[in-house]
């Protein structure tokens, strides 16, 4: 059946399966400027591991700074016992009881593949049985002899989830796609623009570490200091059975999110305005997000500018976010992309001034 939305999905998919744990983002980096080399005027990085791409605009009297961070959620081996077992901690906030039996890769000295592995339900207690599983409670085992394991790992190796990306109905469903559809987007948004005028100096910021603390944006905000900031992330999807109509968040396949808060931000009003004015103009389908547990990129662009910045987001909504797979709509991927655009472009027809 044919879709009414164009998506690249071997390109989403690529960019959702090349590994990338908080402060191991090289590999992503390095495809992401291979894809931009001929797409923007001007590309850097810097010192904390942040990509920076300038598609440069009619004045540079005010600068626009968009982020969406390059890292997955994922793990580090903190200890290697003698039978070659893996101690873990996790790199970002997991939900534990999605990881029973799950497929990983150990990205040491050469990549090998492990499973997620904890006592058996058969020896446990009753009071064992009883009680929710913790990240602590797992073990990773590879299946290698522990001698062997102990020359391709150690303390330090990061860890990152095995699972492919597919195609289910109009919805793509995968692994991180916090925040890979968001790096998506943010790079089909700049080749979109290619041969587009803007109004404004554009600050497209593939940034690192979100998922430990945020700490990407903060430096690549503080170097830049944008006028206006517009934040690529995903939002809680809760649109399943047994939610009520007020704990859904987002809806999948009703529209792009325009993120009025989270718990790291209240979004600048005259941004969200602004968003919301651009779908309507455009007939972009949308919806608003307001998310009282997680934070974004969005807080480090706001506020690590001098004075702040005045800064906003466009939410994806994903089911099963901080799980083993997530999803999101085909619909709704489009749609941010689209908004996305028309902000850019649009920056300099909304009247900023504060009432």
């Amino acid at each position: 059946m044919k879709k009414s939305y164009q998506l690249d999905v071997p390109l989403l998919k690529t960019i959702s399966e090349i590994p990338g744990a908080p402060g191991f983002e090289d590999k992503l980096r390095n495809y992401l400027k291979k894809e931009l080399k001929n797409i923007v005027d001007e590309m850097h990085t810097d010192n904390m591991g942040n990509l920076v791409c300038i598609k440069k605009g009619k004045s540079s009297k005010n600068k626009i700074m968009s982020a969406a961070h390059m890292d997955e959620i994922s793990f580090i081996v903190t200890h290697v016992d003698s039978n070659g077992f893996l101690r873990i901690h996790p790199l970002g906030g997991f939900d534990p009881k999605t990881l029973t039996s799950q497929r990983v890769i150990v990205h040491g000295k050469k990549d090998i593949i492990g499973v997620f592995s904890c006592k058996p339900i058969h020896v446990m207690t009753p009071e064992e049985r009883a009680k929710k599983l913790k990240v602590g409670d797992f073990f990773i085992d590879t299946g290698l002899e522990a001698a062997e394991v102990k020359k391709l790992v150690r303390v330090g190796t990061p860890i990152t989830r095995e699972r492919g990306l597919i195609e289910m109905g109009d919805c793509v469903n995968g692994k991180s796609l916090d925040n890979r559809v968001s790096v998506y987007i943010l790079l089909e948004t700049l080749k979109e623009l290619k041969n587009k005028k803007i109004p404004y100096d554009f600050y497209a910021v593939f940034t690192v570490q979100e998922e430990i603390g945020i700490r990407g944006a903060k430096v690549a905000a503080q170097e830049i200091q944008p006028d206006f900031a517009i934040c690529l992330d995903t939002t809680i999807a809760n649109d399943t059975p047994g939610a009520a109509a007020h704990e859904k968040i987002t809806e999948l396949g009703k529209g792009t999110a325009i993120k009025i808060m989270d718990s790291s931000v209240v979004c600048d009003i005259r941004m969200t305005a602004f968003l919301e004015s651009c779908a309507k103009k455009a007939k972009i389908p949308h919806q608003f997000e307001i998310l009282t547990g997680g934070g974004t990129d969005t807080a480090g662009m706001q506020l690590f500018t001098a004075g702040g910045s005045i800064a906003g987001a466009i939410s994806i909504p994903t089911r099963n976010i901080h799980q083993t797979v997530e999803m999101s709509h085909g619909k709704d991927i489009r749609a941010s992309i689209d908004l996305m655009k028309a902000a850019v472009s649009k920056m300099d027809t909304h009247n900023w001034k504060r009432s």
